[in-house]
């Protein structure tokens, strides 16, 4: 286990050193300065702003410092927000992100792997089709298409929910429905295929001729066994729902740190796209280390070691 954690983190390492080169040189291949939409400030501040903060040095140069500076825990100040650190920002702002991100995990494995279930018990039946047809439009739809959706229907038309904010329990209504339905049909679709295999498994079969009780058949041999694609698609849906609350936080006016790195992105603001995309960046590598170990816990004939080698 030690070896794997060691392994897994070095890995991590790598990956995370790949993606900051990455960011960082497309991020400057972009044409401009985060200084230029700043007509007010003569030449001579705007140079001195480059100097004061490396912009003026050559790529190389101004790569090796970034990467000297993050070693030492140092993201470096906004260029656009006067006097606030990168590393505060993040902290300040990532709280309502967690939040919305949690129940929309919490949400989308529940109600996937129920509907999914359902659909494999009720094979060919109207609960089955009813499923389904939810599952294919969540897919084909768009996390930013379903939020407008249900702020005209649900906010401006009935008037049930606040068409933004995030200050009371039933805010997070709308944003996390909008944000969980492409993972609730993915899972949904993985839970179903999954559970009809293990539903004609001979070893089902034999428990059932043995007089087993359904009940104990369904949760400790069907879903526990039926569960391990939907734990595969874990890591890529954190993925998937990280990025998406970029979009869904600006839909509804939340004040997270999708919100702050769209902002970013806006203004050219070098410090701070690069320390939230190495945030992110964080999330979703820990998200898969974390997916691979709990492939162990719910099903123990699946090794560490056979992880690393696939």
């Amino acid at each position: 286990m030690a070896r794997y954690i060691a392994s897994k983190f070095l890995y991590m390492l790598v990956s995370l050193l790949i993606l900051i080169t990455a960011t960082f040189f497309l991020m400057k291949a972009i044409p401009g300065n985060p200084f230029m939409s700043e007509k007010q400030v003569p030449p001579q501040i705007r140079e001195r702003l480059m100097e004061q903060y490396g912009l003026n040095k050559p790529l190389i140069v101004q790569y090796g410092q970034y990467l000297k500076n993050i070693a030492q825990g140092d993201f470096g100040i906004s260029m656009k927000m006067q006097n606030k650190e990168v590393t505060g920002l993040i902290t300040d702002t990532f709280g309502a992100s967690l939040k919305l991100g949690l129940v929309a995990i919490a949400v989308s494995v529940i109600v996937g792997v129920l509907l999914g279930l359902l659909a494999a018990l009720y094979h060919r039946k109207l609960i089955d089709n009813v499923a389904m047809v939810l599952a294919v439009l969540g897919i084909a739809v768009p996390s930013f298409v379903v939020a407008s959706m249900l702020q005209f229907v649900f906010a401006q038309k009935a008037g049930i929910f606040n068409v933004m904010g995030f200050n009371g329990p039933l805010d997070y209504v709308l944003p996390v429905a909008a944000l969980a339905a492409q993972p609730i049909a993915f899972i949904a679709r993985l839970t179903r295929s999954s559970m009809l295999e293990v539903l004609h498994a001979d070893y089902i079969k034999t428990a059932r001729a043995k007089g087993l009780n359904w009940v104990t058949i369904l949760f400790r041999h069907v879903v526990r066994n039926g569960i391990l694609p939907v734990i595969t698609y874990l890591g890529p849906m954190t993925a998937n729902i990280i990025t998406g609350s970029v979009v869904i936080e600006q839909i509804f006016g939340i004040g997270g740190l999708g919100k702050v790195f769209v902002s970013s992105i806006s203004n050219r603001d070098y410090t701070l796209i690069m320390g939230v995309t190495i945030f992110y960046g964080v999330i979703l590598m820990l998200a898969r280390f974390l997916t691979d170990i709990a492939y162990v816990f719910v099903d123990p004939r699946i090794k560490l070691s056979n992880r690393k080698e696939g």
